[in-house]
């Protein structure tokens, strides 16, 4: 599934070096990071076929860590999860089990690390204090849209959702970073049972950049429970995103 043996020996120690600060960031805002492994794999040359089954075992690993963090610190809200999850889950399930043309797939990422950038930049979706009540149709409509091409591309989704539970007003921060945390674990799950269900095996590669990856997720979902809100490093990994969706739109 990893094509790891086949870079070369500085690009494997660059790609290791990135990849926990890359979970350490997502981890720290509640979300797997599948959408910046993604982006590190396309600029590393992955082939599309081995990405999406990697960063759903990523995004398993690193958003039930980040979970856990702000569960303990008592921000999940329970009912607003299950609006989004509970048409969410079947969906991912059904896109994990479609593999696109290769420059389909691209694009399509390319489009979805708009999001990721925009919420490293903290463009899209601002807390308020004024909380509405989210409406059951939203939640399934919403839910059900994201889970389905969380699935087909291989992210958790809650790049997206975190944005909008802030730009809808359903949530404060916390509160949407750990909905989104849980969110992002249900779709990796059924989304992977999609991609097993039709022969994609994960090989023992994958263990080693879930080890890597891990250090970056337990620090940054214990420190992003807490206080911690470094800007500085959220705009280089933006533009780390945006070099990422540049090359993904031109190759």
């Amino acid at each position: 599934m990893i094509n790891i043996k086949m870079l070369e020996t500085q690009s494997i120690a660059l790609f290791l070096i990135l990849l926990p600060i890359v979970a350490f960031l997502y981890a720290s805002v509640g979300h797997g990071g599948a959408s910046g492994y993604l982006a590190l794999m396309a600029l590393f040359s992955f082939a599309p076929e081995t990405m999406k089954p990697t960063a759903l075992v990523l995004n398993l690993f690193v958003a039930g860590i980040s979970f856990y963090f702000y569960y303990k610190e008592g921000y999940f809200n329970k009912k607003l999860f299950l609006s989004f999850a509970l048409t969410s889950i079947p969906l991912s399930l059904l896109g994990g089990r479609f593999n696109l043309d290769a420059s389909l797939y691209k694009k399509i990422l390319a489009i979805l690390l708009v999001f990721a950038i925009l919420k490293m930049l903290n463009i899209f979706g601002k807390e308020s204090e004024n909380i509405r009540q989210i409406k059951l149709w939203q939640g399934l409509t919403i839910g059900g849209i994201i889970g389905f091409f969380s699935g087909l591309i291989g992210i958790g989704g809650g790049i997206i959702l975190t944005p909008l539970i802030l730009l809808f007003h359903w949530g404060k921060m916390k509160e949407a970073a750990a909905v989104s945390a849980l969110f992002i674990w249900v779709n990796s799950a059924s989304g992977l049972i999609g991609q097993l269900s039709i022969g994609i095996s994960i090989e023992k590669e994958s263990f080693l950049l879930i080890a890597i990856a891990l250090i970056g997720g337990v620090l940054g979902g214990y420190f992003g429970s807490k206080k911690i809100n470094n800007q500085s490093l959220r705009y280089i990994l933006a533009f780390v995103l945006l070099i990422a969706c540049v090359k993904l739109f031109f190759t």
